[in-house]
């Protein structure tokens, strides 16, 4: 059977067969999650930010999302206001150019973070997780190697649930989701015991009355101020300055002043009875 000059066709010329589906490429996959946005897939734009699954977005995106509900994709409906989300910290890396900006050539770009602590990429070739009480970021290797309960980068304290492995897998994906769901009951019983206590307050407050003073519900020696201002009042009352400046004093009923005192004034009882003029309105012509 043979066709020009004697060459022997192949099978898959005389035969048609079902081609096989394209696969992704995991690698360049995986490295486009770490640089764009997972709401509007355009390139991450500080602040970044990150959901309880990992997935990372540009804080800006999320907003105008979330002020159009209709727009967020059914892939984000669990983010419903900014407490689902967790600004993060990110460390820059020095060796990042204008040139790795460009689209494409992604083998040889590098990536736009690093781990402070030892220095890998956060390119996707290397897990890294992020803590969802202080948002610092971190390599998974960093986090194993101290095995610390305490934030190495700022120092706050943090639990196993505040873990978030950042664009994980499917199996880590879900892992995530658990703790998710555990930290968004966890915040709502809070709330909800914040609100018992508020209102447990106010009958309180209402049935002490409203002759009850705050300075005595404030401090419970309070009665010692209240006996203090008291004595400060009656040590005012009794102060010859201050009885002098009202308006109803009269040196003539003034017990502590002396005759020769009261006598100066033409509301003394003597200058009723003296024939001549006073001898501070003396006038020579007067008399």
């Amino acid at each position: 059977m043979g066709c020009d000059g004697g060459t022997i066709p192949r099978r898959d010329e005389l035969v048609r067969t079902k081609k096989k589906p394209e696969q992704k490429d995991k690698e360049s996959e995986m490295q486009f999650r770490w640089r764009h946005c997972a709401l509007t897939q355009q390139p991450l734009q500080e602040p970044v930010v990150m959901c309880g699954l990992g997935r990372l977005y540009s804080k800006q995106s999320v907003i105008e999302n979330l002020l159009e509900k209709d727009k967020m994709p059914e892939a984000a409906n669990h983010i419903k206001s900014l407490k689902d989300i967790k600004q993060l910290t990110l460390t820059p890396n020095p060796t990042y150019t204008d040139a790795d900006k460009q689209e494409g050539l992604l083998d040889v770009r590098s990536a736009p973070y690093i781990c402070k602590l030892i220095g890998l990429e956060m390119s996707g070739k290397f897990r890294f997780i992020a803590l969802w009480a202080c948002g610092c970021v971190f390599s998974e290797r960093a986090l194993k190697e101290i095995k610390s309960s305490v934030c190495s980068l700022c120092q706050t304290p943090f639990t196993e649930a505040d873990v978030v492995i950042l664009n994980g897998s499917d199996e880590d994906i879900e892992h995530m989701r658990v703790k998710m769901e555990a930290r968004v009951a966890r915040r709502k019983a809070e709330k909800k015991e914040k609100s018992d206590k508020k209102a447990k307050k106010i009958p309180e407050a209402t049935e002490a009355g409203p002759s009850t003073s705050k300075v005595e519900e404030a401090k419970p020696g309070s009665s010692k101020i209240v006996k203090e201002l008291k004595r400060s009042n009656d040590e005012k009352l009794t102060d010859p300055a201050f009885l002098k400046a009202k308006k109803s004093y009269s040196v003539a009923t003034d017990p502590k002043a002396s005759d020769v005192y009261k006598s100066i004034f033409t509301s003394h009882q003597s200058e009723k009875e003296q024939e001549r003029a006073h001898w501070v309105t003396y006038n020579p012509f007067y008399n």
